[in-house]
């Protein structure tokens, strides 16, 4: 199943502006709209007033002559200069105030404010997220591919800031229904502010052309009441427990040059060129949403992961059966 029919199975609606779930967002589609208006109104105008022309002066004068031709006119002059200044005078107002609304300043974390802190590391051609303060706590793991945030109530927001890196190229973090578009740039940081006023899954891509698998760089934020997210963090923040009955995949797993680009938390698989596989199995999606995350899609990732999605870093090992087989059954035990 590929990125478009991912997207078409989970909703087009949740890559609409026009239905906001954040302050943000909210300012966005405000602007959007306002712009959509008076650019309406402008083409209703200028189009009513070429009918109009084309209806009474389109033809030709009865003696084969043109009709009295009028040079200059101050009044006129003056409306077709001075209307399009206001127009663009008021869309400079309401565009510097949504930029104010939506735009941020790198956040300083409290004790009190009860905010959640995420470093986003766009990468070929996945996502990674890095939870580093929540409620004032520090928390400092990993995930990919699937950003959890909390959902606040209105006598206590829980506000999330994100700090957006690059460890590549140039990708750019956009989930329509919670911000605008903002560039990952490589050597630089740039922040957005979320803060969902509902609960849901929310889809974002990334926006900005990044190379082969841009198109498949989906973006999964999962809004959460704040009782679950909380459960949520407790859970990713546990290390790998063994299994005896997989023992033997996971000597398969350390053994293999998987640990060179993977972690596990409690293992001696320290990557961090991949993506964390400490909860794999958690996540709904494999290959930053290309498709969805079960034992069948994942033995066909892990046998040839160019065949699902071609280009992508991680190549083929050519494992036997049998050590294929132990490897898949270790990677379901991590939930």
């Amino acid at each position: 199943m590929n990125t478009l029919l991912v997207l078409a199975s989970e909703g087009a609606k949740n890559l609409s502006i026009f239905d906001p779930a954040s302050p943000s967002a909210e300012s966005i589609r405000n602007l959007s709209m306002l712009v959509l208006a008076i650019c309406g109104v402008i083409f209703v105008i200028v189009e009513g007033v070429l009918c109009y022309c084309l209806l009474n002066f389109g033809r030709s004068s009865e003696k084969g002559m043109e009709p009295p031709q009028v040079y200059g006119s101050k009044p006129i002059e003056i409306a077709w200069t001075a209307a399009p200044a206001l127009i663009v005078f008021i869309l400079v107002l309401v565009t510097t105030r949504a930029l104010w609304e939506v735009e941020t300043d790198p956040p300083k974390p409290q004790s009190d404010d009860n905010a959640l802190f995420v470093t986003v590391v766009g990468r070929q051609w996945w996502w990674e997220y890095t939870y580093e303060i929540y409620d004032g706590k520090k928390l400092g793991f990993t995930t990919s591919n699937e950003l959890h945030i909390p959902v606040g109530q209105k006598d206590k927001k829980r506000p999330v800031h994100l700090a957006l890196k690059s460890a590549d190229v140039c990708h750019s973090f956009w989930v329509p229904r919670l911000a605008g578009k903002t560039d990952c740039i490589p050597g630089r940081t740039n922040y957005v502010y979320l803060q969902p006023s509902q609960p849901g899954l929310f889809l974002g891509q990334c926006a900005e052309y990044c190379g082969a698998q841009h198109a498949n760089m989906m973006i999964r934020v999962v809004a959460e009441p704040v009782d679950e997210f909380e459960k949520w963090l407790a859970h990713e923040q546990d290390i790998a427990v063994d299994d005896p009955q997989v023992a033997q995949g996971k000597g398969a797993f350390l053994s293999q040059s998987c640990v060179n680009c993977h972690r596990v938390r409690g293992t001696s698989a320290v990557g961090t060129f991949g993506p964390d596989l400490t909860h794999l199995m958690s996540r709904k999606t494999l290959a930053s949403g290309m498709t969805a995350n079960s034992p069948e899609t994942l033995r066909g990732w892990v046998t040839d992961p160019q065949k699902v999605k071609p280009s992508c870093l991680m190549p083929a090992f050519g494992l036997t059966d049998h050590d294929r087989d132990q490897l898949i059954d270790y990677l379901l035990t991590l939930k």
